[in-house]
């Protein structure tokens, strides 16, 4: 995906590319023109001659400012164009999988769209980028020394091949980010350390807890500066070298002069060229380092990623059918479902009671694609469920889960989620309906928290009839709600239109449905 983001971008790629070699073409020669004219000076030549000289070191000096703005500007603009697409693509394949929510922790899940995202920029400027540009500058200088001496010429050289392979090579074994793992843990139990945040206070562990923590954090901050430090090691070798290779050219330059095999005017030049042109070798130690943070990056985001998406969209899903269907989650020693077979027709009420943990609430998160169907076949209207396209399967649907987000603003903002367009008129009626005498400009705290748990289910199931798709799936929809109300609304629900699913633990208000089915032990049977 980074290639190919790179390749929609070749045009400006050339261009940066073509800035950063001029820049570093005309460092080297604003620093050789500099040791020249030094040289020169010391010989007292005529007035003229300094003032070309001086002239070709201003122009060189505007030329290297210029192309370095350049070459910033272009490169940037490469990689914020990169992430954009990056981003984009990213966030396009995560819409289209909500399973991911149940495979992922939060922290870790959270860390993957944020770090390992931002990690991908070093791509461009740290791995692509760089040796190519470092490689054109080296060759041209290698050439250009060629013409004063050979001797100097195999030194810059061989300094390249040490700064460039050599000791990248010997720590690439370093290069692995063994802090990652520790990230990644450190990430999800923030997470959790804030989520149950109460539950620990209550319970007296708050300070167990916190202590743990802050042990997680030194040992990653550990692991941290013990990467920092293997990559300073490695620049601090490619600069030994820098400045061996400046010292193996001043000697072999030096009797190059004595033996009259190099005029002494163009000793400092060389010098120079020589101190200047490691400064693009010198970074390139660290390059193994990012390509392996680049790609352990790139491997977590393409393993959320790389699930199959359905393309086919559909206008209905009914009929619904259920045949043979068996799943069982990873860590579970029996099936959750056990070959169910269910049918779900055009206006079907059907009810699904049974004990916590049987399976219910497996069965409606497999209608939803938040569980892959292992065996047997799951099909809506004719159609694999793993064909379908989440947009139109979800149009078709208004779900209530037992636990339901509220988000922080108001009644009016909440009930909008469901129906974006909805008038005063038809979120003050469905409020109505479930007796909730909420204005739609009282305010809804974080999680709803000023909300009894019985106003909080009721909200919910106000959004289900003002988004009002042909399919209610609804689990434990009121659960806390006082039992003459409960009844009132299971009779409503009832007497609508819309086809429903419900999952519940009241048996005492299912007369009016079609179907009543008891889930035990993963195996669904008619009552």
């Amino acid at each position: 995906m980074l290639k190919k983001a790179i390749w929609e971008q070749k045009k400006t790629v050339i261009y940066t590319m073509i800035a950063g070699t001029i820049g570093g073409l005309t460092a080297v020669a604003l620093f050789a023109q500099s040791g020249y004219l030094i040289s020169k000076a010391a010989l007292m030549p005529p007035f003229y001659v300094i003032l070309i000289l001086a002239a070709f070191l201003k122009l060189f000096g505007v030329a290297k400012s210029t192309s370095k703005y350049a070459e910033r500007l272009l490169s940037h603009d490469v990689t914020f164009r990169l992430m954009s697409k990056v981003r984009e693509n990213y966030f396009a394949k995560l819409l289209q999988q909500t399973s991911l929510f149940y495979r992922h922790q939060s922290g870790d899940f959270l860390h993957r769209i944020t770090s390992d995202v931002e990690t991908l920029q070093n791509y461009f400027l740290r791995v692509a980028y760089p040796p190519l540009v470092a490689g054109t500058v080296f060759l041209a200088t290698i050439l250009f020394t060629l013409i004063f001496s050979w001797q100097m010429a195999v030194v810059l050289m061989l300094g390249y091949i040490l700064c460039a392979f050599v000791i990248p090579y010997l720590f690439a074994k370093w290069a692995t980010d063994q802090s990652l793992p520790l990230k990644q843990q450190l990430s999800s139990k923030t997470t959790e350390y804030l989520y149950g945040y109460e539950t620990l206070q209550h319970y007296n562990q708050l300070e167990n807890q916190t202590e743990q923590l802050l042990a997680l954090s030194k040992t990653y901050a550990s692991a941290q500066l013990k990467r920092e430090r293997i990559q300073h090691m490695a620049q601090s070798m490619n600069q030994l070298i820098a400045l061996a290779a400046a010292i193996a050219v001043l000697l072999v330059g030096a009797m190059a002069v004595t033996e009259g095999a190099l005029q002494g005017v163009f000793l400092a030049m060389l010098l120079m060229v020589t101190l200047t042109v490691f400064e693009l070798a010198t970074p390139l130690a660290n390059m193994p380092s990012y390509v392996a943070e680049t790609n352990a990056a790139t491997a977590r985001l393409e393993e959320v990623t790389t699930a199959k998406v359905g393309q086919t969209a559909v206008q209905s899903i009914l009929p619904i059918e259920f045949k043979h269907v068996t799943f069982q989650y990873p860590t579970a020693l029996s099936p959750v479902l056990k070959a169910v077979h269910l049918s779900i027709q055009a206006g079907d009420k059907i009810a699904i009671i049974g004990k916590s943990g049987s399976g219910k609430t497996s069965l409606m998160h497999m209608l939803l694609k938040e569980l892959p169907v292992q065996q047997g076949q799951l099909t809506l209207n004719g159609v694999p469920i793993s064909t379908i396209d989440d947009d139109s399967l979800f149009k078709q649907l208004s779900v209530q889960l037992q636990h339901n987000h509220f988000f922080i603003g108001t009644v009016r903002e909440n009930l909008q989620l469901a129906k974006s367009d909805a008038s005063e008129e038809e979120m003050r009626a469905v409020l109505n309906e479930v007796q909730l005498p909420f204005k739609l400009d009282d305010p809804i705290h974080e999680k709803a928290l000023n909300l009894s748990g019985g106003e909080r289910q009721r909200l919910a199931y106000a959004r289900v009839l003002l988004q009002n798709a042909p399919i209610f799936l609804l689990d434990e929809p009121f659960a806390n709600v006082d039992v003459l109300l409960k009844e009132k609304l299971m009779q409503r629900l009832c007497a609508r239109d819309n086809t429903v699913l419900i999952i519940t633990h009241d048996t005492d208000n299912l007369c009016d449905f079609d179907y009543v089915y008891e889930m035990a032990h993963g195996m669904l049977q008619k009552k």
